[in-house]
């Protein structure tokens, strides 16, 4: 089970609603995140295994740039979303095909967690200007300080929802 090891998005970013962050430099968290008061904590290898997560997710999915991400991936690349490719060439083919279907994509991390080797991301991704955009929950496991494993779960912002607590 995870520890309560959250992330979040702080006031400026809040503030700047509807617009979406620039990405960050390669291996650093994004300044606007800050920790949650009251939680434990992250381990010095948990702080750089988000951090390794958070470089290879900008290099990947903002910068669209498939070499720059894949100096973050072990040897091995194991893939469990259903619509990519299994191993590193598989993942280099999505980044291409993200980069000329998608070219203004853009997504922004909401809050990150680390357990150990795990990091688990809330992301909203928005893959055409205008639209409401994506939810997404990633899962990364780390090896030696590389990604070796991806898990994900995909799901449309709706226009209305039952609750007024929103998607993040």
């Amino acid at each position: 089970m995870l520890a309560r090891r959250e992330l979040v998005l702080g006031a400026s970013a809040i503030a700047a609603a509807g617009t979406l962050a620039a990405p960050v430099a390669l291996g650093q968290v994004p300044e606007e995140v800050q920790r949650t008061p009251g939680t434990s904590s992250d381990s010095p290898r948990e702080e750089k295994n988000k951090r390794v997560v958070v470089a290879f997710y900008n290099a990947a999915l903002n910068e669209k740039n498939p070499d720059r991400a894949l100096g973050y991936v072990g040897a091995s690349y194991r893939q469990h979303n259903p619509l990519v490719e299994e191993g590193r060439e598989g993942f280099r083919r999505f980044i291409e095909w993200v980069r000329s279907d998608h070219p203004d994509s853009h997504s922004e991390i909401k809050r990150i967690f680390a357990d150990g080797d795990y990091v688990i991301m809330d992301v909203h991704m928005v893959r055409f200007p205008g639209e409401r955009g994506l939810a997404i929950g990633e899962i990364f496991r780390l090896e030696d300080g590389k990604i070796v494993e991806h898990w994900d779960r995909i799901q449309p912002i709706p226009e209305a929802g039952k609750n007024s607590n929103g998607m993040f």
